[in-house]
């Protein structure tokens, strides 16, 4: 009887072993369960910042969110704060490869225009682009 016993013990010591921790990357984990928000880069954000200050400047422009999404990132325009955005500059990096990441678009969901750099996408605003009430 003592073999019998002996061998079951054995057993559970074995399939104590399989189930023990084993040592992860904390950064490897935490991007598998929550992964990090898309965001613009400072380059990104500078350019973006600066048309932002030539409309202020202008005074076509009042205020902007940022939003840092799981799958885009979002600088929005208002004419005035509490409104819906007059325009939506996005980083969207599951386009990169297809069309470009970055857009611009407008208050009814029109995309202005798409491409793989930022400072072409920009160029929209050089044109004289009219608000529509």
């Amino acid at each position: 009887m003592k073999s019998d016993q002996s061998e079951t013990g054995s057993e559970e010591i074995g399939n104590q072993g399989q189930n023990a921790a084993s040592v992860v990357d904390i950064r490897d984990y935490r991007q598998t369960l929550d992964p990090l928000p898309v965001t613009f880069h400072r380059r990104e954000l500078d350019a973006i910042l600066w048309i932002y200050g030539k409309m202020v400047g202008e005074g076509v422009w009042r205020d902007y969110a940022i939003d840092h999404l799981k799958d885009r990132a979002v600088f929005s325009v208002f004419k005035r704060s509490g409104e819906y955005p007059l325009y939506r500059i996005e980083k969207n990096p599951k386009f990169a490869a297809k069309q470009g990441a970055f857009s611009v678009v407008a208050a009814d969901g029109r995309i202005l225009k798409r491409g793989h750099e930022l400072k072409q996408v920009l160029k929209v605003f050089d044109k004289a682009l009219k608000l529509v009430e």
